[in-house]
């Protein structure tokens, strides 16, 4: 996701994170959460994330569900 520049300027903008805020915080709960609403929040890129992963779409946003617990 971050090796597209545009969609890595789109997650930061919309989810106010920052390259420091994900280098240092990536195993914190509530970036995770934030990167995965972000991706399921636009169709094409959960897609993407998906297929790069190798997991369904489905467990991208259960992953999400877990988190936000």
């Amino acid at each position: 996701m971050l090796s597209d520049d545009d969609r890595a300027a789109r997650l930061l903008a919309l989810t106010g994170l920052t390259p420091d805020i994900l280098r240092d915080r990536l195993s914190d709960r509530g970036v995770l959460a934030a990167v995965l609403e972000f991706l399921i929040n636009h169709e094409p890129d959960l897609i993407e994330a998906a297929d790069t992963l190798q997991v369904k779409p489905q467990d991208i946003v259960a992953a999400h569900e877990s988190l936000t617990r």
